[in-house]
């Protein structure tokens, strides 16, 4: 019961943050976007987003900013196997399924509803 206060909480700061950057910041949603998943990228970066991830499970990996820990992540993890070709062939391995979903669903979503405007 704990692990899902602490996932609510964290995701809730998280979108928290967001919304600040969008209301006080009066950032574009492409810039929060941005900024969140750079934020993400950042954390893991410095070795502090897994750490999150372990407090607060799906409350750190459902947000944007996980994104950003999943490219820095995979980028990292396969440079160290196959050099410095692996900074690009690790951030296509790790985010390719999330990417696809998106384009298979997009275009689902596409066929069956009619756009207004």
């Amino acid at each position: 019961m704990e692990a899902y206060f602490w996932a609510f909480v964290v995701g809730g700061l998280i979108c928290v943050i967001g919304q600040l950057l969008l209301d006080v910041g009066k950032f574009t949603p492409a810039h929060t976007m941005s900024i969140l998943v750079v934020s993400g990228a950042v954390l893991d970066g410095l070795g502090l987003y897994e750490p999150l991830i372990d407090f607060a499970g799906a409350g750190a990996t459902v947000p944007i900013t996980s994104f950003g820990n999943a490219l820095v992540h995979g980028a990292l993890a396969e440079a160290q196997t196959t050099g410095i070709i692996g900074i690009l062939t690790g951030i296509f391995e790790v985010t390719s399924a999330g990417i696809s979903a998106a384009i298979i669903f997009g275009f689902l979503a596409a066929l069956l509803f009619k756009p207004k405007g």
